[in-house]
């Protein structure tokens, strides 16, 4: 028997009885109000524990329900003295509720609450505590204020964490409060435990964000707790961090940014203006020092990679903004991943997704290329949904995609979702602005959709096709003519308006239609809605100036229509039009300018996307969602251009085996630069950069030994100890093989060993450049395969070996400066080791050369086919003279460095989906160039790269080529990288025409028949052309199209046909070859016609291909 029914019997009633508590309206409207939770009041007074424990679990489920309970305030009230801990903290979570509305009953029972914040129970000070803070009155502040200090201090961290929660509460209250309520949210930000850490930031941004000052202590410590913390304290910290971040850190891409500017001008620019400009570009490089990610920004990012993995969508999105706003570029496309994960979750969430990924894709669109199927649309998606994937897909559409794209929003026209469909026929105008390829193909096809049976589907292709061809009005007086008959049957109001606009501006093009346009349209001026009213009279405005003699009395007849219509938009329109294009004695000077006015020329629109200016507000935010300011939002800050102090963020450990084990590294370093001065003349300077990461090493390492792993710390210290040792004795032995050598020398080589020994210093402080920054590659390299795992135990193993990684690089790249120093010893002494030693590299060179272009189990092939040798010789074997070479670096600015590069059109055999490029190498000056090699390439995304081996040596007035293999990923953009020397660093940049960018295909005619009736429809482009003077006879066609394009003539059927004289109908020349990269077939075709005339057809799977590809071989064939 329950506690309820034990009272029911009690006071002689029946079981069946309604309960009021549950159902307040069960006595129906004539119910007296005063029998209302009469029996949860007398429950509430009972002496039994039992019984009031009941009726408050009754009142709390009616407060769930969302029941007002508020009458009860009094009988619950009596009851917050309770010695029964569960009556109590019920009788807490009702006030909590209800202390707000009922203040003054609420204020009788303060001393209660005073008595529950010295409770043993932490359940109960806290929630005495957050009773407390929900009493909304002046009066209580300084006992509030007084709660708060207490429960600050409290050994519970849930009575910390309750605390941090009252502090944004009683500074809404009384913002005088502020600055003692600071002094405990500097204590509180001290506490490490991960129960309070969510809370007190929470309560930091609330009340005093700009204090950066207080999070400079705190800040390892918030970064190696934000794992455990619960997961809405991580969204809170993280926001928070990424600001903090934003203030202390220096910008990781800045470098990047400049050399792609710098690069841009160095491809554009002319040699004259190269050489203007070297120094000036050279300045700004050569001061900036480069850069080296501060050890506690690489921490922030390495412990918010694994929270990428967590349930919790918004921690997922918090990380993906920090890393969007603060990792370098190379860095930030692991969050692609975990945003694609989110899009499976709920549509509420899909669309808070969707809109940052459609902000990021904008700036950084290569990181979600590889999951643009993820955004394909599903016909169970809501249609906001829809559009913002439409917006997405638009926005990674590139020239490698297009085709793909393409045919998606072809099957999404017909969709029975017309908003969706009208967005569709805008993406697709919008792919065709961007990328100019495509533009006639979408041309072509939004043509073909003004036939569509529905109204909408026509209105909106109209509105785009008059946005395209703003862009060249010329070519397409065609469409124009299709569009003004359609007037007719269009009935959409913006259609129409559009129809009569694009017939107006460009009226010289269809003089003939024009003007009976306008008669037809003013029949039925009166019946139109305002906005098609206003293009008449605009398109009789515009026919009046261009075309008066027919137009004349129409346009008169329109403007006088217009002078009584209702709307007085139109009214004014035609009163203003009328004094500027009919010439009166009263007209203004504005009437002799009424053409200029009219048909001046209009620039093209610019179909942008909505979300391109939105990524300055922060991504995950309100502001960013709603693209407005919301109230509370916090602005981002600009990166630094200095860095900070890094030093304000190390915290002092009070343990002295730490400390001494301090003062010995500090003794220990103060002694670096004394050796490092005897190095050379870049020694100081590299010991300094040395010792500050050291220093930020030892910073890191503080942090780690404040979140309890002192095992690292040891390890770290015993690390540096070694490696400080084995310098000692490596630069002890230096010296001893230093006097050796000068005690043998004789008295007369004095002078020459001082030549030898300035010439050894340059080389050792050059190695030591080179050696810091392929310890820095490396370290790159480190993270940013740290940054690819996936799991949380490999990112925290790495991250505990990070930094012995880093301190054990410095000494193994010490060793190289040694060899190259006892070499340089022998090569002074004995003139013959020097000449074989400058020799030796170039055998290793030389084979790269190619030679033959063929190779000889091909040609072998190739004889047993029955073939004339008129048609193998130009299709196969081309000459190594007709192969055009390409400037990759002048010598003027490469200071005597020549580079000239071709594409050698054989397969490259270390990868055969690669391009092969050879590279030539000129030394025109008259001293040698070392270490010859490629860095930093920068490359569009799924584009490869396979380096040359180095070269060693370049003697003055010698040339070395080598070949090295680019996938260009069947695209033309270029692949831009750094072309390096021991002294100099030049950006170059190898761009492919789209004919290099295949490999010749052996067909027979009936497959390569088969083959092209696969490819047709939108995979095929035809062209006419006129063939140039020079291409008379077969031999130079199929000479022009195989220099054009590396394809493989297709042989004829029969012998006959091939051998004797082409029968009276023309040739047809037919060539195959396929994209090196994704292997897709490139068919063409060349029928020449009578008078010279020819048709080209090209079959390609990629259209952006085979657009480019005609315009090569018509380029080439009419020349």
């Amino acid at each position: 028997m329950s506690a309820s029914s034990a009272f029911i019997d009690e006071k002689g009633g029946s079981a069946s009885e309604p309960e009021y508590g549950h159902d307040p309206a069960s006595g129906g409207i004539f119910s007296s109000d005063y029998k209302r939770h009469d029996d949860l009041k007398e429950m509430l007074d009972s002496n039994k524990d039992s019984l009031k424990l009941e009726a408050m679990k009754r009142i709390v489920a009616m407060i769930a329900r969302g029941k007002n309970a508020s009458d009860l305030f009094p009988a619950v009230v009596k009851n917050v003295a309770c010695k029964n801990i569960e009556v109590k903290k019920l009788v807490y979570v009702y006030l909590v509720r209800y202390a707000e509305e009922q203040q003054d009953l609420a204020l009788l029972s303060i001393s209660t609450f005073q008595r529950g914040l010295k409770d043993p129970n932490q359940l109960i000070r806290a929630s005495a505590l957050r009773v407390l803070s929900s009493i909304r009155v002046t009066i209580i502040v300084p006992i509030m204020m007084l709660a708060i200090k207490e429960a600050a201090s409290d050994m519970s961290p849930y009575v910390r964490k309750t605390a941090a929660h009252a502090i944004p509460k009683l500074h809404s209250l009384d913002p005088d409060q502020k600055d003692q309520l600071i002094e405990v949210i500097e204590k509180l930000l001290a506490d490490k435990t991960t129960l309070v850490a969510g809370s007190v930031v929470m309560a930091f941004e609330e009340v005093c964000p700009d204090r950066i000052d207080l999070i400079h202590k705190n800040y390892r410590k918030l970064c190696n707790l934000l794992i455990d913390v619960e997961e809405w304290g991580q969204v809170v910290i993280i926001n928070m961090l990424t600001r903090y971040a934003r203030t202390q850190f220096l910008n990781p891409n800045i470098n990047e940014s400049l050399l792609e500017e710098n690069s841009e001008k160095a491809f554009y620019a002319s040699d004259d203006e190269e050489e203007e400009d070297k120094k000036d570009e050279v300045a700004p490089l050569a001061k900036r020092k480069p850069y080296v990610m501060d050890p506690d920004h690489r921490l922030l990012l390495r412990n918010t990679k694994p929270l990428l993995q967590s349930r919790n969508a918004a921690v997922v999105m918090a990380v993906a903004q920090l890393y969007f706003h603060l990792a370098p570029k190379a860095e930030v496309g692991i969050i692609a991943k975990a945003l694609v994960r989110l899009m499976r979750s709920h549509s509420e969430v899909q669309y808070v997704v969707l809109q940052n990924v459609a902000t990021m894709s904008i700036k950084r669109r290569g990181m979600f290329e590889p999951y643009l199927k993820s955004f394909y649309i599903r016909s169970t998606d809501p249609t906001q949904i829809k559009i913002l994937k439409l917006e997405v897909l638009t926005n990674l559409a590139n020239e490698t995609n297009i085709s793909t794209i393409l045919r998606e929003f072809q099957t999404y026209i017909k969709s029975m979702d017309k908003d969706f469909v009208a967005a569709s026929i805008q993406a697709i105008g919008r792919c065709a602005t961007n990328i100019g390829e495509v533009r006639d193909t979408c041309l072509n096809g939004l043509v073909q959709l003004l036939s569509n049976r529905d109204e909408l589907v026509v209105a909106e292709s109209v509105v785009v096709i008059k946005k395209l061809l703003q862009m060249q009005p010329e070519q397409h007086s065609d469409i124009i003519k299709h569009m003004a008959k359609l007037i007719d049957n269009i009935q959409v109001p913006m259609a129409r308006a559009s129809i009569l606009w694009l017939i107006g501006e460009y009226c010289e093009h269809v003089p003939k239609i024009a003007p009976d346009v306008l008669r037809n349209m003013a029949k039925t001026f009166t019946n139109e809605e305002d906005i098609v009213k206003l293009q008449i009279i605009n398109l009789a405005a515009k026919l009046y100036l261009t075309n008066s003699k027919q137009t004349k009395l129409l346009t008169q007849y329109v403007l006088n229509l217009a002078k009584y219509d209702q709307n007085y938009d139109i009214r004014d329109r035609a009163r203003f039009i009328r004094q500027l294009i009919v010439p009166t004695d009263k007209s203004g000077a504005l009437s002799k300018y009424a053409k200029k006015l009219f048909l001046a020329l209009k620039p093209a629109p610019v179909l942008e996307s909505t979300f391109k200016d939105r990524d300055h507000f922060q991504l995950g935010s309100l502001s960013h969602l709603l693209n407005a300011k919301a109230g509370g939002y916090q602005e981002l800050p600009d990166w630094p251009e200095s860095a900070p102090d890094p030093s304000v963020r190390n915290v002092e450990i009070p343990d002295w085996s730490k400390c001494t084990s301090r003062k010995d590294r500090k003794e220990k370093k103060a002694e670096k630069p004394f050796y490092s001065d005897s190095d050379g003349e870049s020694g100081p300077t590299e010991s300094a950069d040395s010792e500050s990461d050291s220093g930020s090493g030892s910073e890191s390492a503080s942090a780690s030994d404040e979140s309890g792993s002192g095992s690292e710390s040891g390890e770290e210290t015993e690390s540096e100890e070694e490696e400080e040792d084995e310098e000692e004795e490596k630069k002890k032995k230096r010296k001893k093989h230093l006097d050796k050598t000068k005690a043998k020398k004789p008295v007369e080589e004095s002078t020459e060993s001082e030549q030898s020994s300035g010439s050894e210093e340059r080389k050792r402080g050059r190695k030591a450049v080179k050696n810091q920054k392929s310890a820095s590659e490396s370290e790159s390299e480190s993270e940013s395969s740290e940054s690819g795992d996936e799991s949380e135990d490999e990112s925290e193993e790495e991250s505990e070996s990070d930094t012995d990684i880093r301190k054990k690089k410095t000494p193994v790249s010490k060793q190289p400066p040694k060899q190259s120093k006892k070499e340089s010893k022998k090569e002074t002494q004995e003139m013959s080791l020097l000449d074989l030693d400058d020799f030796e590299p170039a055998p290793a060179s030389a084979p790269v050369t190619p030679v033959n272009f063929m190779s000889s189990s091909l040609v072998s092939d190739l004889e047993g086919l029955s073939l004339t040798d008129t048609i193998l010789a130009p299709t196969t074997i081309t000459p190594s003279g007709s192969i055009k070479m390409y400037e990759l670096l002048h010598r003027i600015t490469g200071e005597g460095l020549a580079v000239e590069y071709c594409f050698s059109r054989q397969p490259f055999s270390p990868d055969p989906n690669m391009v092969a490029v050879q590279i030539q190498f000129t030394n025109n000056t008259n001293s040698e160039t070392k270490n010859l090699h490629i860095e930093e390439p920068r490359l569009q995304c799924g584009m490869r790269i396979r380096e040359f081996a180095e070269i060693d040596v370049l003697s003055a007035g010698e040339s070395v080529t080598v070949v090295m293999g680019i996938d260009f990923c069947d695209s033309t953009q270029a692949a831009n990288f750094q072309l390096c020397t021991h002294t100099r660093k030049f950006f170059a940049s190898i761009q492919p025409p789209v004919g290099e960018l295949m490999t010749p295909v052996f067909l027979t005619e009936n497959d390569f028949k088969k083959e092209q009736g696969k490819l047709m429809g939108m995979n095929e482009i035809s062209e006419k052309l006129t063939l140039g003077e020079k291409c008379v006879n077969e031999h130079v066609i199929v000479e022009r199209v195989t220099a054009t394009a590396n394809l493989s003539r297709v042989p004829c059927g029969s012998d006959k046909e091939c051998s004797t004289p082409p029968p009276p109908p023309a040739p047809v020349y037919r060539f195959a070859g396929k994209t090196v990269s994704s292997g897709c077939l490139v068919l063409v075709t060349v029928s020449t016609k009578e008078g010279g005339r020819a048709q080209l057809t090209v079959n390609c799977e990629k259209m952006l291909i085979g657009t480019m590809l005609v315009k090569d071989i018509m380029q080439a064939l009419s020349q």
